[in-house]
């Protein structure tokens, strides 16, 4: 089972840096939520803009 663990772990991080990069092609951003609960924008110059959750419910 924590093999299991490992690899959804692996494929979570690699789907997250793929996001980066097709951000970064794009000149977009990507939005998560952080380990403290709060969503976040960065940007593909590493800026991070904090997200009012009433502003998600228009995105």
């Amino acid at each position: 089972m924590n093999r299991r663990i490992q690899d959804l772990s692996k494929f979570i991080k690699l789907t997250g840096d793929r996001a980066k990069l097709d951000a970064k092609a794009n000149g977009t951003y990507i939005v998560y939520k952080t380990n403290d609960g709060q969503f976040v924008r960065e940007y593909s110059n590493g800026e991070i803009e904090r997200i009012n959750e009433q502003d998600l419910e228009h995105e």
